[in-house]
């Protein structure tokens, strides 16, 4: 029994792992690699495994990172079962369409301005494709994936159906239970539920996207939100927040409106400028069964997402006219890393104008626009133009839905006191440095950890 890592090994982007027991081969995610255009293209192309040799998948959640490369296996030929939770398979209809629809976009862009030609991955009917394959089993029901494997789904806590795989592996004689934590979620997060806690694991996958640092509590992160919204409102300009459509909008939506009801900044209208995190907002609306209980705006039973000042822009000329406010605002659009969509505009416009306020909540890999905003850099590329960066920048990473160095160490802890002994850790999902220093850190407690570059394989 073996993993072998064909993406985010050493990384943050591509999650696929490819786990063999006997003579079957299960698919652990497959997701879009992002970043540089030409590396990008050339890892999203390479086939993980020859198609023939994959028995089936199992997905994690539906984040393009982890998700996106499913339909490019349809249309190279795979027809046998994908297996996710009903969440992820409702927010995947609209996340693989969209970004079938912006590789499109891009195609047709490069070949406009004789960049060039990028063929889509894949097109809506791969989409279609992909959802008719998929195969939905609730938290904590059991089912074969492939001879070999009994697995189940646990809450990662990471956004809405994100599940940690419980795979019990059997070869001959020897069982193994491999945990994959897929993204591993916070604790005491709005919205999502915390993460759950295996029983016990032999051997651990565990995402390490922030392993070497932690993040505020949340509580904190509402006041400096407030305090954000608060300033820049005072001087006249406009919030502009890059936000993931799936989970972050929600999260920011859902605190704008708890800070409101405290009155805890002014009102003003606040725009969400993006066609697809309307429809995943009416996932979630769809999927309260899954909602965490224990938050009071969500025990009230209420519109977390609908009052008075929030507004839903789908239309084109609606939201080229956001650009052309004069009155303080505060929009939301997507890409999370402002790769693409709707925010690549917004940027254009408010990025030179000192009184405004560009506001990052959530991881941006390497090599992403929003890298280089974090970075602060004096110009920035947007659309094939230079633009200067004179808006404030503030990152608030306490917005992250992914668990911080403590939080993952908790959860291990919890699961290793539930196996009464320490599972071996293979570290997957991080960036080289930050890998490179939660391997020490956990080595140190104990634990035998590995990360493996991609192409690397480990014995369960």
């Amino acid at each position: 029994m073996k993993v072998t890592c064909r993406g985010a090994a050493r990384e943050v982007t591509g999650s696929c792992h490819l786990l063999e027991v006997g003579q079957k081969v299960a698919m652990l995610d497959c997701g879009l690699f992002q970043g540089h255009r030409a590396e990008s293209n050339r890892k999203n192309i390479e086939l993980p495994a020859p198609i023939e040799d994959i028995d089936a998948i199992v997905l994690s959640h539906a984040h393009i990172d982890h998700s996106g490369r499913l339909p490019y296996l349809i249309r190279r030929g795979y027809e046998r079962r994908i297996w996710t939770t009903p969440a992820t398979r409702d927010l995947c209809a609209f996340m693989l369409a969209d970004s079938a629809h912006i590789q499109q976009k891009d195609a047709e862009y490069l070949a406009k301005h004789h960049r060039g030609f990028i063929e889509p991955l894949y097109d809506q009917a791969d989409v279609e494709k992909t959802l008719e394959l998929i195969h939905t089993v609730p938290y904590g029901q059991p089912f074969e994936p492939v001879p070999g494997i009994e697995a189940s789904f646990l809450d990662a806590g990471h956004i809405l159906g994100s599940a940690i795989m419980v795979l019990d592996c059997r070869e001959g004689r020897t069982k193994r239970r491999l945990v994959y934590t897929g993204d591993l979620g916070r604790s005491n997060q709005p919205i999502i539920r915390d993460p759950q806690v295996p029983e016990r694991a032999d051997h651990v996958m565990l995402e390490s996207t922030y392993g070497n640092r932690t993040h505020p509590k949340s509580e904190d992160m509402r006041k400096e939100l407030a305090a954000i919204v608060r300033a820049t409102a005072g001087r006249g300009g406009r919030v502009l927040i890059p936000a993931f459509a799936v989970g972050r909008t929600q999260e920011i939506v859902y605190d704008l409106h708890l800070l409101l009801q405290r009155k805890e900044i002014p009102e003003l209208p606040i725009y969400v400028d993006s066609p697809l995190a309307i429809d995943v907002t009416g996932v979630f609306i769809a999927h309260r069964e899954v909602f965490d209980q224990t938050e009071p705006m969500v025990r009230q039973g209420g519109h977390l997402f609908d009052f008075p000042l929030v507004r839903y822009t789908r239309d084109v000329q609606e939201s080229k006219a956001l650009n052309t406010l004069t009155a303080p605002a505060i929009i939301i659009a997507a890409s999370g890393m402002a790769e693409s969509g709707r925010i690549l505009h917004h940027l254009v416009y408010g990025a030179p104008e000192p009184r405004n306020t560009i506001l990052i909540v959530g991881f941006q890999a390497e090599h992403t626009l929003g890298r280089r905003i974090v970075e602060r850099r004096p110009t920035l590329r947007i659309l094939g133009d230079e633009v200067p960066l004179r808006a404030e920048v503030q990152v608030l990473n306490g917005y992250s839905a992914h668990a911080d160095r403590d939080e993952m160490l908790r959860w291990l802890a919890a699961t290793t006191r539930a196996a009464r002994r320490r599972p071996r850790v293979t570290l997957v999902h991080g960036e080289a440095d930050v890998q490179d220093d939660f391997t020490a850190h956990l080595r140190q407690l104990g634990y035998a950890t590995t990360s493996p570059a991609s192409g690397e394989s480990v014995i369960v």
